[in-house]
C-alpha cells in the first residue's frame, strides 16, 4: 500500500465519525452553563476531583484551551485537586476524539481510552491535592499556547440567548474554532499514520512495542508534545497496525493530549514546583499501570483489537465516508467555509 493510499484510507474511515463528534461538541458548547460548571467543580476531596474529571471529559477543549478555564475555576474557589483533574480530563478525551477513536481503533480501545483518561485525571488530581499551597495565586495571565481565541478564552457572562441562536453559535464554534485548532495537527497525524501503515512492516515495531520500558518511552515522548486528542488518534492507529501493543498505544493516546509544555509552565506558575512534580508523577504512573493492565486483560480475554477495527470500518458505506471527507475539507478551508456560512446564514 502506498503512502497516499494508506493516508486516504485512514482519513475516509475517520471522517464521518469526526463530523458526528464535532456536531455533538457544538451542542455541548451551546447548552453548557459555565456558572453551573463552577459550582459542580467547587470543593475538595475525591467527590469534587471525580466530578471535575467526568464533567471535563466531554468538553470540546484542547490542552491549551483548558488552561484558562481551569485557572478561572481555581481562582473562583476550586481547590488544586479538582483544578488538576479538569485540566487533565478535558483535553484527554472529548466527543470528537472518542468518535474517531471508535472508528480507527475499535470499541474496546475507545472504552479503554475514555475510562483511562478519567482515571488518570482522578488519580493525578488526588495526588496534587495532597501538595500544600504556600503562596497566593498570581495575577491572571494569558495562555501562550497559540490556539484560537474561541478555544482558549472564557466567555464573559451575558444574558441568555435564544436557543436557536445558541445552537447556531455552538455549531459555528465547533466547525470553525475547534476545526481550525485541530485541522493542521490532524493532517500531520493522518500523514504519520499513513507512513506507519505503508512503510513500516508490522514486525518492525512489534519487538519494541510492549512492556514497561516501551510504555515509559511512549509516555516521555507524549507528555511534552502538543497533540490534541483527535490528532493523536490516527498516529495511534498507525502504531497499532505497525505492531505496537494496544497497551503501549493507550499510553500514547492518554499521555500525548493531556498536557503540553505550555500547560506545564502555566501549571508550575499557578500551583508551584511540588504540585508540578506530583502532576507529572501522577500522569506517568497512571498511564503505565493502565497500559500494562490493558495488555494483560487482552491477553487473558484473547481479544483481537485489529479484528474489531476491521468490523467498525465496514459499518459505513464508502460513499458516506467520501462525502464526509469532502465536507470536512470544505469546512477546514476558511474561504470555502465562509462562503458556505454566508449562504446558510451561519456564524463564521
Amino acid at each position: 500500500m502506498t503512502l497516499v493510499a494508506a493516508t486516504l484510507s485512514v482519513a475516509l474511515s475517520a471522517a464521518p465519525w469526526l463530523l458526528l463528534g464535532l456536531t455533538i461538541a457544538g451542542l455541548i458548547k451551546a447548552l453548557l452553563d459555565e456558572a453551573q460548571l463552577t459550582r459542580w467543580i467547587g470543593g475538595r476531596g475525591i467527590g469534587s476531583v471525580a466530578r471535575a474529571a467526568i464533567i471535563g471529559a466531554p468538553l470540546p477543549l484542547c490542552s491549551c484551551g483548558a488552561i484558562p478555564t481551569a485557572l478561572a475555576l481555581h481562582r473562583a474557589g476550586a481547590s488544586r485537586g479538582p483544578t488538576t483533574a479538569f485540566l487533565i480530563g478535558t483535553p484527554g478525551i472529548g466527543i470528537d476524539s472518542m468518535a474517531i477513536t471508535y472508528a480507527l481503533l475499535g470499541p474496546f480501545m475507545a472504552l479503554a481510552r475514555g475510562l483511562g483518561a478519567v482515571l488518570t485525571a482522578i488519580a493525578t488530581g488526588l495526588l496534587v491535592e495532597r501538595t500544600r499551597d504556600t503562596s497566593a495565586p498570581p495575577a491572571p495571565a494569558a495562555s501562550s499556547c497559540g490556539c484560537s481565541s474561541g478555544g482558549c478564552s472564557k466567555t464573559a457572562a451575558t444574558a441568555p440567548s435564544p436557543l436557536p441562536r445558541r445552537l447556531a453559535a455552538g455549531l459555528g464554534y465547533a466547525f470553525s474554532d475547534i476545526l481550525d485548532d485541530i485541522s493542521r495537527w490532524l493532517l500531520v497525524g493522518l500523514l504519520v499514520a499513513g507512513a506507519l501503515i505503508a512503510l513500516v512492516p508490522p514486525d518492525t515495531l512489534a519487538a519494541l512495542g510492549s512492556g514497561p520500558l516501551a510504555m515509559l518511552l511512549m509516555a516521555l515522548i507524549g507528555i511534552p508534545m502538543y497533540l490534541c486528542a483527535t490528532a493523536a488518534t490516527p498516529i495511534a492507529a498507525g502504531l497499532l497496525l505497525a505492531g505496537v501493543s494496544p497497551g503501549t498505544v493507550l499510553v500514547f493516546l492518554i499521555a500525548a493530549p493531556v498536557t503540553s509544555l505550555a500547560t506545564l509552565g502555566v501549571f508550575r506558575r499557578e500551583l508551584g514546583s511540588r504540585a508540578l512534580a506530583a502532576y507529572l508523577a501522577g500522569i506517568v504512573i497512571s498511564v503505565l499501570l493502565l497500559g500494562m493492565g490493558v495488555d494483560a486483560l487482552l491477553g487473558g480475554w484473547q481479544l483481537d483489537v485489529l479484528h474489531q477495527v476491521d468490523q467498525v470500518q465496514e459499518l459505513l458505506p464508502e460513499w458516506l465516508e467520501a462525502a464526509a471527507l469532502v465536507a470536512l475539507v470544505v469546512l477546514a478551508i476558511r474561504p470555502l467555509r465562509r462562503g458556505l456560512a454566508a449562504r446558510l446564514v451561519l456564524p463564521t
